[in-house]
């Protein structure tokens, strides 16, 4: 049983005590959800995958338990570069391709309704899977069309990053944040001081800036699409021009979105926070890990003083979902390898070790958990709170031209074109 087989985890780190009753529990659920090592085709499984940004590379520490306990079915990741924009065109091009090696896709929560259209992955059967314990949300995106996909590895929602030692209580409205903002940068600031604005975020023209878009949008009562997938912008047209009135650069008020961050993503944003050159900044979990941790070759600076607090509103739903591979000749111990890396102890793995958000709650009501991190409810709440962006097999589309006119409109400071609602209609119907 897994519960025996995995007890050796204990000795690098898991506590006995937090794990006790989840580890009856588990061992009573596993005859369920786990087929027999002897019913497990033979042979390699590989995942296909983005790029793990993980502090120490722990999707790959928990794939290494896995083979130690898996002689017969030894598996390895393949993982694809660049932003998830090439790591979606590069994925689908080997999927629709047949590659018979891919056993398991790393899916991004947008991804999975367009694979399942495709046939391009296998749907789980809900008998022979257990999804108790998993959070709504993310289980949520798992599905597409009436079936279960795949099981959720890990997810994400925004946060609000902000520089404790000048914003002691963190603003729970934009209002605020920007009142904050003002108060701050009209003081005399000390000599060689680097802070020169008040917020960044990723706005660049990927994903990224559809994500911090919406955000924004919705903070304000604004829409685009419905839950039920209708264009509702016409309906919201006011709301949602003050929603984008946050992230525009004014011209009369140049402090409060730091200009640079038109060309920033993750990794650049953090950098700008962590080099104090912002007091504000929207970003997933993972950059709690690399803002508290110390000075190195890929953040030079120091850490500033940080807290972490809910956005203004609801967060976009993030995150990645495993499914099988429609030509993979393992589906079985595909679903053994998938529910092993979705079970409590691997999304405990993930969070403490890694900073990925679990994607079963058990995680952050475990003390041990909360006691040492801190922001571990702020990002359940977030989790529970969060809004999914459209489940369409044509989301990249609508993206895309979504993406396109709201960058121009934020760069070039005007209003969204009149036209925009017909030509995200016909974006989500793949035109």
């Amino acid at each position: 049983m897994r519960t025996a087989v995995r007890q050796g985890v204990e000795s690098t780190g898991w506590r006995y005590t937090s794990w006790l009753i989840l580890g009856v529990v588990i061992g009573l659920l596993i005859p369920k959800v786990l087929p027999s090592r002897s019913a497990l085709e033979e042979g390699e499984l590989v995942i296909l995958s983005g790029r793990d940004d993980s502090a120490n590379g722990q999707r790959q520490a928990l794939i290494n338990q896995w083979n130690d306990l898996h002689p017969d079915n030894q598996a390895r990741i393949v993982e694809l570069p660049g932003q998830a924009d090439a790591q979606h065109s590069e994925m689908m091009a080997q999927a629709q391709a047949g590659r018979s090696d891919v056993d398991i896709y790393n899916l991004d929560v947008t991804w999975t309704a367009e694979f399942a259209h495709r046939g391009l992955i296998r749907p789980l059967d809900p008998d022979e899977v257990d999804t108790a314990g998993f959070l709504a949300r993310p289980l949520e995106t798992c599905r597409y069309d009436g079936n279960l996909w795949a099981l959720p590895f890990n997810s994400d929602a925004g946060l609000l990053y902000y520089r404790s030692d000048l914003v002691p209580t963190p603003p729970r409205s934009w209002t605020r944040l920007k009142l904050e903002t003002d108060q701050i940068l009209e003081r005399p600031q000390p000599p060689g001081s680097p802070l020169i604005a008040g917020y960044t975020g990723q706005l660049d023209n990927y994903e990224g800036l559809t994500v911090n878009a919406l955000e924004a949008i919705w903070s304000t009562d604004g829409d685009v699409v419905s839950p039920s997938g209708d264009v509702v912008l016409a309906d919201k047209l006011q709301e949602t021009e003050l929603g984008l009135d946050r992230l525009r650069q004014s011209a009369t008020d140049p402090q409060f979105v730091l200009p640079d961050s038109y060309a920033y993503d993750e990794t650049r944003s953090t950098q700008a926070f962590r080099e104090g050159k912002v007091m504000f900044m929207r970003n997933w979990p993972v950059a709690y890990r690399s803002l508290a941790g110390p000075a190195n070759e890929a953040s030079p600076a120091p850490p500033v003083p940080f807290g972490v607090a809910a956005l203004p509103g609801p967060s976009v739903l993030g995150g990645q979902n495993l499914a099988i591979a429609k030509q993979s000749s393992k589906p079985r111990a595909a679903q053994a390898l998938i529910e092993f890396l979705t079970d409590a102890r691997s999304q405990q793995l993930l969070f403490e070790r890694g900073g990925f958000a679990a994607t079963r709650e058990i995680v952050y009501r475990d003390s041990a958990v909360t006691d040492q991190y801190k922001y571990a409810r702020v990002l359940l709440e977030a989790i529970e709170r969060s809004r999914l962006r459209p489940a369409t097999p044509y989301y990249n589309r609508f993206s895309e031209v979504f993406r396109n006119v709201v960058h121009e409109a934020l760069r070039d400071r005007k209003p969204l074109p009149a036209d925009l609602p017909d030509r995200l209609r016909e974006a989500l119907k793949g035109k």
